[in-house]
């Protein structure tokens, strides 16, 4: 998949060829990544926002942390193509995936639990899914290498600070990966919206990996045929499914709810 990049000109250009994969936009994402210690190439605050309170806090932890700060003018953000920027935008590193390999090593004493996602293409999905796997305590996000979504500023604006906080692993074959880790015991389970099984009704103790399939198309049949089991979650009203996002996060929280001690 061919990087985004394009020249920016202006005034003070974050760099003489932009690679707009590696921007983060918005306030909250900038700061939620300066939180989680990702080490940002420069910070960039429009001139008319300076003196904002909650910016003075922003532009505080990127002094501490060294990151240059330099304040421009609107005509600058008018040349980016993200209209959410807030007059705050962040130059970070390439994103840095994991390998599975490290990710299998690093497995915790409590009980794994892995979201793969199965050529989601839409980046505020997979934006959506990372920040609810991070809050859910999710080990790590598996993702495919082509016909999906990567971690582009899209992404790292709608995980608000997950991506800088979760293992992301990208894959060439999710099929073969699903075999991976059920060699390593983890128990696959499906999201399939025709499932005889409901979520209620699954085995979810153990280690676990959940699979997201993609919008509108679902589950690959192969991804399927690779699962240990396939769910669905029970649907009372007249639409027949829910977004990939929306889905993950019912699964994820249904998991916790188990992992949950009783009060």
């Amino acid at each position: 998949m061919a990087k985004n990049r394009r020249p920016l000109k202006g005034r003070r250009p974050l760099a003489r060829e932009v690679d707009f994969d590696d921007v983060i936009y918005g306030i909250h994402a900038v700061e939620e990544t300066l939180v989680a210690g990702e080490a940002l190439r420069s910070l960039h605050v429009a001139r008319d926002r300076k003196k904002d309170a909650p910016l003075r806090i922003l532009l505080d932890r990127a002094r501490e942390r060294n990151i240059p700060v330099r304040f421009e003018e609107r005509g600058f953000f008018a040349k980016l193509p993200f209209k959410a920027h807030q007059g705050v935008v962040a130059m970070a590193p390439p994103f840095a995936y994991a390998g599975l390999f490290d990710v299998l090593r690093k497995r915790r004493a409590e009980p794994a639990l892995y979201v793969i996602l199965d050529h989601l293409t839409d980046p505020h999905n997979v934006g959506a899914i990372l920040r609810t796997a991070e809050c859910a305590g999710a080990d790590a996000v598996i993702l495919p290498e082509r016909r999906s979504a990567g971690i582009n500023a899209t992404v790292r604006k709608a995980a608000a600070g997950a991506a800088a906080r979760l293992p992301v692993v990208r894959v060439t074959n999710i099929a073969e990966t699903i075999r991976r880790l059920k060699e390593e015991g983890v128990r696959v389970v499906g999201a399939d919206a025709d499932a005889a099984l409901t979520m209620g009704a699954a085995q979810l103790d153990g280690d676990l990996a959940l699979v997201i399939g993609a919008e509108g198309g679902g589950l690959a049949p192969l991804v399927k045929r690779e699962c240990d089991v396939l769910v669905r979650i029970p649907m009372r009203g007249q639409l027949g499914s829910l977004n990939a996002s929306v889905a993950a996060g019912v699964l994820l929280y249904e998991v916790l709810r188990r992992r949950e001690p009783s009060p």
